[in-house]
């Protein structure tokens, strides 16, 4: 079954890959529609997500986020299959790093180094810096169900210079290529909701109670890997920047969850500047009730 789904999909997404932008984004402005009028995909949950996050905003203002943001979401995931069919020379051209030099500095050191960021932005198009540095680029990212999707995926970052880690397997991963002294550069977009367990941290984030991923952290710490934090912005349709910032370069001196607040305080911060480019459909509070009467307390003052 997961081969003739495959078989079925894959000639509209060679389709995709090969518009020219002009068409890719008139395709994306009718899924948004689509999406957005007809669907209504998971309106619910990106309406509940805003109204949590900006409790100050009318309902017109949080509808123009809406709006705005499923028009950013289709475009995103559009994006993600005309890489397909991108060269290094247009990738460059629509995806510019401002500063590679906070990841490479570490490479110097004899050292790796991880890049945090949410999903915000062109967080997809984040494969192309192999393009720009000399070290090896790892992005952590859960495997799809369907093998022959898995592997597509796999092969498109590779095009790019970047490869997948199983987050199954990044402990492991990282533990040889500290042991080999093999220096890349992983990718965590953090800002994921993992399941309450009795040690999970729980902070805010955008005044509402979330368990946070801590792993980025711990394992900076562990095997000593620089923490730089990727600032992506769009500049116009189809172009984006990134501007790296150094959250630390020494994980080790840094206080319990300094790394991780710091990061989601970082996050925020850039959620606030434009909300339209932020992955509203997660349902990223879902866990918000579990949280401890005194972390409710405090997000309700």
């Amino acid at each position: 079954m997961q081969l003739l789904i495959f078989i079925a999909v894959y000639p509209l997404l060679f389709l995709i890959s090969r518009l020219p932008f002009p068409l890719l984004y008139a395709l994306s402005d009718g899924v948004s529609l689509l999406n957005y009028r007809v669907l209504k995909y998971r309106i619910k949950v990106i309406r509940k997500n805003i109204e949590l996050a900006f409790p100050e905003k009318n309902a017109q203002e949080v509808e123009d986020i809406i709006r705005a943001y499923y028009t950013h979401m289709s475009d995103v995931f559009l994006e993600m299959i005309k890489s397909m069919g991108m060269g290094e020379k247009a990738m460059r051209k629509r995806f510019i790093p401002k500063n590679i030099e906070a990841l490479t500095q570490f490479f110097d050191q004899k050292r790796g180094a991880i890049i945090m960021c949410g999903h915000y932005s062109s967080w997809e198009w984040m494969m192309s810096l192999g393009y720009h540095m000399k070290a090896p680029g790892y992005g952590i990212y859960t495997p799809l169900e369907n093998s022959y999707f898995d592997r597509l995926v796999r092969r498109i970052r590779k095009k790019h210079n970047a490869y997948l880690i199983s987050r199954y397997e990044v402990k492991r991963t990282l533990e040889q290529h500290y042991t080999n002294q093999v220096y890349g550069v992983y990718g965590f977009a953090s800002d994921q909701s993992p399941r309450p367990r009795p040690k999970t941290y729980w902070r805010t984030f955008l005044g509402v109670p979330v368990p946070v991923f801590t792993g980025a952290e711990d394992l900076a710490k562990k095997y000593n890997l620089g923490i730089v934090f990727a600032d992506i912005q769009r500049v116009k349709r189809g172009y984006y920047e990134v501007d790296f910032s150094v959250l630390t370069d020494d994980p080790k001196a840094t206080a319990p969850r300094e790394i991780t607040d710091t990061f989601t305080d970082w996050l925020e911060a850039q959620i606030h500047t434009d909300p339209n480019q932020y992955l509203w459909s997660h349902n990223r509070f879902k866990h918000r009730h579990k949280a401890s009467q005194e972390l409710l307390n405090s997000s309700n003052s």
